[in-house]
C-alpha cells in the first residue's frame, strides 16, 4: 500500500503538478495583461484617475461578482433602441444643438452606445443619479460645451422630474436648476477661458482681435460662486486658439498670434496650461475642501473637414469612426496632454487636502464621433449660419458624457462627506 501511495504521489509530482503550475502562470500572465494598457493615454488615465470603475453586466441585482474595467476605453456599437429623450421632451435644448428640430435628415447618430472593452456601461438611471446627488450642488464650469453637457443632463433627468428654474439672472449662460424633491441644484458658470480676460479692442473682430489673458488670476465669474458646489465639473479648450496678450503679476510676459516684435511669442498651449493651473489652484484654495469632488472633462475634439470652420469646413459624416480609423493625435493630443499634466499636479495636492480630483475622460470616445455634431442643422442667434462641428447634437453622443458621469459618481458615492 505504501508503494502504491508513493507511486501515486510521484505521478502527481511529475505530471499533474507541472500542469497546474503552467495553468497558474498562464492565468497570472493573462490577468496582468488585462490590468495594464498598451497606450500612453490609457496609462495616463490609470495613473491620474480611479478610472477602473466597478461595473456590472446587465444582471447587477443578481449578486454576480463585480468586474473592473476602464470605462473610457472602448468602441461605439449599434443601439437600435435610440435616445433617452427627444427634441419634444420637456427640457431646454439650445437651438444650436437641436438638430432634429431644424431638419437633420438622418437619425443614425442617435442609435449608438459607448461600449467599454471589458464591461458594460450601465444605462442612465435618472432616479439613481438624483439619489446619489441628494442635498448637493453640481457646478459646470467652462464654455458652451460645458453648457452642452449640463443641458444634456437636465434632459436625461426629465424622465424623473422637471426642475425649477432658480436662475439669478436672465443670462442663460448662468442658469440654475433646482430639483426640490432631492434638494439638488445644477448651476452653469460660463467662463470660456477660466481665467480673467477682456478684449484689447472692444470694437474688434470677436474671433480674431487680441484679448488680454491674465494667466495667474481666475475668472471671478465662477471663482466667487464655486465654493457652494460639492461637485465641480471643469472643462475648456476651444477658446484658446485666438490671439492673446499674456499677463502675469499684471505684467505683459508674452503673446500668441500678435504682431509686436518686442513681445515674446508663446504658444496657445502655454496659455492653456496656465489657465488650468490657475483654475486648479483656485479650487484647491477654497475653504471647506474636504469631501469636494472636482472632475475634469478634457478636451472635446472638433471634426471640421474640407476646410476650416469659416472656410467651407463641415462635418457631413453619418457614422462613427471605428477604432482603427482614427486616433488622438496632433494638436488635439497636445491639448489633452497639457490638461492632464496640470490635472496630475492638482490631484497630488488634492490628496493632501482631502479634495478628490477625477477624470471624466470623454476625449477618446468623442474623437470617434464626427457624425454627432449639428453641422448645418443648428441655428445660432444673431449671426449668419455656419457649420457647427464643435458642439454636439441633443440627443446625441453628448449624453454618453452623463452616462460616464453617473458611473463615476457611483464609484465615489460613499466618499462624499457632508460639508
Amino acid at each position: 500500500m505504501k508503494g502504491g501511495w508513493a507511486e501515486l504521489f510521484d505521478s502527481f509530482r511529475k505530471v499533474v503538478l507541472p500542469i497546474l503550475t503552467l495553468v497558474l502562470l498562464v492565468k497570472i500572465t493573462f490577468s496582468s495583461y488585462n490590468s495594464t494598457t498598451d497606450s500612453l493615454l490609457q496609462n495616463l488615465e490609470s495613473n491620474l484617475n480611479g478610472s477602473e470603475i466597478s461595473s456590472m453586466n446587465h444582471s447587477e441585482k443578481s449578486g454576480i461578482k463585480q468586474q473592473k474595467c476602464n470605462i473610457f476605453v472602448g468602441k461605439w456599437v449599434s443601439y437600435p433602441k435610440g435616445p433617452y429623450y427627444t427634441n419634444e421632451t420637456n427640457c431646454v435644448i439650445d437651438d444650436r444643438q437641436n438638430c432634429m428640430k431644424f431638419g437633420r435628415p438622418d437619425s443614425d447618430f442617435i442609435h449608438w452606445r459607448w461600449k467599454p472593452d471589458d464591461c458594460e456601461l450601465p444605462l442612465f438611471d435618472a432616479i439613481q443619479f438624483l439619489e446619489l446627488v441628494r442635498g448637493k450642488t453640481l457646478a459646470f464650469v467652462g464654455d458652451s460645451l460645458a453648457r452642452n453637457q449640463m443641458q444634456s443632463l437636465v434632459c436625461l433627468l426629465a424622465s424623473a422630474i422637471i426642475p425649477v428654474d432658480v436662475s439669478e439672472t436672465t443670462d442663460t449662460r448662468f442658469r440654475r436648476w433646482l430639483y426640490k424633491d432631492y434638494n439638488f441644484t445644477i448651476i452653469a458658470l460660463w467662463s470660456p477661458e477660466l481665467i480673467k480676460s477682456y478684449e484689447s479692442d472692444p470694437n474688434g473682430d470677436p474671433y480674431y482681435s487680441l484679448m488680454n489673458l491674465y494667466l495667474d488670476k481666475a475668472d471671478d465669474v465662477w471663482a466667487s460662486q464655486v465654493d457652494k458646489a460639492d461637485i465641480v465639473i471643469i472643462s475648456g479648450g476651444q477658446w484658446f486658439f485666438r490671439p492673446f496678450l499674456y499677463y502675469e503679476n499684471d505684467q505683459l510676459i508674452g503673446c500668441h498670434k500678435c504682431n509686436d516684435k518686442n513681445v515674446t511669442k508663446l504658444s496657445h498651449y502655454y496659455g492653456y496650461k496656465m489657465a488650468f493651473r490657475t483654475a486648479f489652484k483656485t479650487l484647491l484654495s477654497l475653504k471647506k475642501l474636504k469631501g469636494r469632488l472636482v472632475i475634469l472633462r478634457p478636451f472635446s475634439p472638433a471634426h471640421f473637414e474640407n476646410g476650416d470652420w469659416n472656410k467651407g469646413g463641415n462635418c457631413n459624416r453619418t457614422r462613427p469612426f471605428k477604432n482603427q480609423e482614427t486616433k488622438l493625435e496632433g494638436y488635439t493630443l497636445k491639448m489633452y496632454l497639457t490638461q492632464l499634466e496640470e490635472f496630475r499636479a492638482a490631484q497630488s495636492e488634492g490628496i493632501k487636502k482631502g479634495v478628490k480630483f477625477r477624470l471624466l475622460d470623454t476625449t477618446d470616445a468623442m474623437i470617434m464621433r464626427p457624425d454627432g455634431h449639428p453641422n448645418h442643422y443648428g441655428h445660432w442667434p444673431h449671426e449668419k449660419k455656419l457649420p457647427d462641428c464643435v458642439h454636439w447634437c441633443m440627443p446625441g453622443p453628448v449624453d454618453t458624457w452623463n452616462e460616464l458621469l453617473l458611473a463615476t459618481l457611483k464609484k465615489e458615492a460613499y466618499g462624499f462627506i457632508q460639508r
